[in-house]
């Protein structure tokens, strides 16, 4: 059976997890969360990072530090995973749904600027695949109407973007704040896992007191305060290091990590590119302002039915790939109390796109099994 994800060990994932059991010290801030956050505060220049217990409790602080209340309006786009509007729901927003470019997942700028009211608070953009959302146009949008943009950033490790000046940040970088998943299926994994990215100093200190139960009990730790209590909203966001351990061993081969999986996409996109070319399929997009940090690959199948037959096809063949978000409008939970709303390029994504099997330890034979039983499928199209 060749699955759709695999997790996967690459160096020294066991050995420090038993570093930290050694220290006597397994709950978190020790000494491999504290390695985590300062590996990315160096490479990628984040101001400041905070290691989470996934990318959806990342959300959440970012939402309590956007200091969301009922009646608030977040700007999401409805093609993503239920957390980019699920944070903000919990904190009483209004969630506004907009629609993706016609030809790949990411959220269209011009349609943000549809639905922008004085009620409106935050923009969240969802980097799909890896490949990065306008930022310039989103961010011009948001200091237009003095918006926060909170980066979806789950799949988008090691990606960047271009601004119109030639100046090349990485995703995460950009929005005020910004939000990571280290979950098994992503290129870098701890099994659960996740990162804040705070871009601004001023919400530093808060940020910390959110991630410790709304406590000031990381300054305590440092000696800045005498005493430690409750001083704000918060949750326990914080990883055990148990989880950052595996994660630190798996950053140090990032580089390695990364070059596998660009090889693996780059055969599947030679492999496929026939069948696109013919029209039977669509490839993913990569704009010129995004790198490509293969998280994914993707195919875009002409309709609901085709896509369906595929995947039954691929099954026969014991391989595994899976269809992607439900359109978030369609949702059950927002149609309780919404109407229904047409976002057409969103629903044509939920019928029509597949992900294909896509980790570490793919070999070029399985790959290329795959590649082979896309091929036949559509021959007799």
């Amino acid at each position: 059976m060749i699955p759709f994800n695999k997790p996967f060990i690459i160096g020294n994932e066991l050995r420090y997890i038993e570093e930290a059991v050694k220290s006597g010290k397994i709950s978190g801030d020790g000494l491999f969360t504290k390695k985590c956050q300062q590996f990315f505060e160096e490479k990628y220049k984040f101001p400041k990072v905070l290691l989470t217990t996934s990318c959806t409790d990342a959300l959440e602080m970012a939402a309590i530090l956007c200091d969301i209340k009922p009646g608030d309006e977040v700007i999401v786009p409805s093609y993503t995973f239920v957390s980019s509007a699920n944070a903000f729901a919990l904190r009483g927003a209004k969630i506004v749904f907009v629609d993706s470019y016609k030809d790949n997942p990411n959220i269209d700028p011009e349609e943000i600027k549809k639905h922008i009211t004085s009620n409106t608070k935050v923009i969240v953009p969802v980097h799909y695949a890896g490949v990065a959302c306008d930022m310039e146009a989103i961010m011009n949008i948001a200091k237009d109407h003095n918006l926060f943009v909170v980066e979806d950033a789950a799949q988008a490790i090691d990606s960047y973007y271009t601004f119109s000046d030639g100046t090349k940040k990485a995703l995460g970088s950009i929005g005020h704040f910004a939000a990571f998943s280290f979950h098994e299926t992503k290129n870098i994994i701890a099994g659960e896992g996740g990162m804040l990215v705070i871009n601004d100093n001023k919400y530093f200190e808060r940020a910390e007191i959110i991630r410790e139960k709304g406590t000031n009990r990381s300054a305590f730790f440092r000696g800045e305060v005498n005493k430690y209590g409750w001083v704000d909203l918060g949750s326990s966001f914080l990883p055990s290091e148990i989880i950052s351990a595996f994660l630190f061993a798996q950053l140090e081969n990032l580089d390695t990590i990364q070059a596998k999986r660009i090889d693996i996409w780059n055969r599947y996109l030679q492999g496929l590119k026939a069948l696109a070319d013919n029209n039977f399929i669509q490839l993913p997009i990569i704009p010129e302002f995004a790198t490509n940090n293969a998280h994914m690959f993707y195919i875009v199948c002409r309709n609901y039915d085709e896509r369906t037959s595929l995947i039954n096809f691929l099954k026969e063949s014991d391989i595994h790939p899976v269809f992607h978000y439900l359109s978030l409008n369609k949702s059950e939970f927002f149609l309780k109390d919404n109407l229904e709303i047409d976002i057409p390029n969103s629903d044509h994504f939920t019928d029509c796109l597949l992900r294909l099997p896509f980790y570490y330890e793919l070999s070029e034979e399985q790959q290329q099994k795959i590649i082979q039983r896309i091929n036949t499928f559509y021959q007799n199209k």
